[in-house]
């Protein structure tokens, strides 16, 4: 029977995914200060001998949380497990990849805060003494088994910092935010892209993609396979800047990287409340959006270029967002 909780297969609309990633980190571009800081904590665990401790990675979707997982698998020499929080629905789960584990293993959780309390408080003496207690029988014929784990590192990561518990939060020792990244180090990340696709491209097309990517990797990525396909069919597989603005603009991504869904979302503040202050619920409403899709995916990067605010109140549309939209800005009067 396939275990759905651990994913230690490669599926293959994973291959090219994977192939893009760095494996070291000193193929990893950009997270400057995150990379010098596992570095020092790597070595000093392999100088020791012992299992490194545990590490949380968080910020939005798409900045390498995943790939500085593995490369932490790599670095240190050990095998890495793969799972997510959704997927671990009973406590039962998780003990059966706890005690798989070989010493030294990472096991990698994405999606950490959607864990399960029940699921979460097994964690606890996982992480600080390697032990699980699992309950046999049901009733009165029922008791506590302890089972000892082999020390291991456990890496979670998430795009909702808060959302995690404080006891869940405090038993990491090692915790990074991953920022997002300039349009020079997105620059390079595209160029190394190129190169291992062995796609002819033009430094300036290289910066047109990376100036439209949201400061995201994985955009980057994205938008330079689609700019490859319009390549290979109208310009000899040549990137060109002007294949790249041809390509970008029928995928309706404008120069600084906004789509049509950031539009609906600020066209949903300014056009439908006034500019706000409006609640995320009535947004998602407004536009046929999930909520938390919303706040994970949209607000981040809109917030990070100063378009909405968030205030007791709700969100509310800049300046900046009116200009950029090209709309007049009616101070409302309260």
């Amino acid at each position: 029977m396939k275990n759905n909780v651990l994913t230690e297969q490669i599926l293959p609309e994973d291959l090219e995914i994977l192939s893009l990633r760095p494996k070291y980190l000193n193929e990893y571009i950009g997270q400057e200060k995150v990379k010098e800081m596992m570095d020092i904590f790597i070595k000093a665990a392999k100088n020791r001998n012992e299992a490194l401790d545990h590490v949380l990675l968080y910020g939005p979707p798409g900045l390498g949380k995943t790939t500085l997982a593995n490369i932490i698998a790599n670095e240190i020499g050990v095998n890495i497990k793969v799972t997510s929080g959704p997927s671990i629905e009973r406590s039962g789960d998780l003990a059966v990849i706890l005690t798989s584990l070989e010493p030294g293993d990472i096991l990698f959780i994405d999606e950490i805060h959607r864990l399960p309390r029940i699921v979460e408080e097994i964690l606890y003496p996982a992480m600080e003494d390697f032990v699980i207690d699992i309950i046999v029988g049901r009733d009165s014929t029922s008791k506590s088994i302890r089972v000892e784990l082999p020390p291991f590192t456990l890496v979670g990561a998430t795009t909702r910092f808060g959302d995690l518990s404080s006891p869940l939060r405090d038993r990491f020792g090692v915790v990074h935010k991953l920022e997002y990244y300039t349009t020079e180090e997105l620059t390079l990340i595209c160029k190394r892209t190129a190169s291992i696709f062995e796609t002819e491209i033009h430094e300036d097309a290289l910066f047109e993609i990376a100036r439209r990517s949201r400061g995201t990797p994985r955009i980057t990525n994205r938008l330079f396979r689609r700019v490859r396909d319009f390549a290979d069919v109208l310009n000899h597989g040549i990137v060109s800047k002007e294949m790249c603005e041809l390509a970008l603009n029928k995928l309706h991504i404008d120069e600084i990287g906004l789509d049509n869904k950031d539009y609906d979302y600020l066209r949903g503040i300014i056009d439908n409340f006034q500019g706000g202050p409006v609640g995320l619920e009535s947004i998602a409403a407004s536009i046929g959006e999930e909520a938390t899709t919303i706040e994970d995916v949209y607000e981040p990067f809109l917030l990070q270029l100063g378009f909405i605010q968030r205030t007791p109140r709700g969100r509310v549309a800049t300046d900046k967002a009116y200009k950029h939209l090209k709309k007049a800005h009616n101070e409302r009067l309260f």
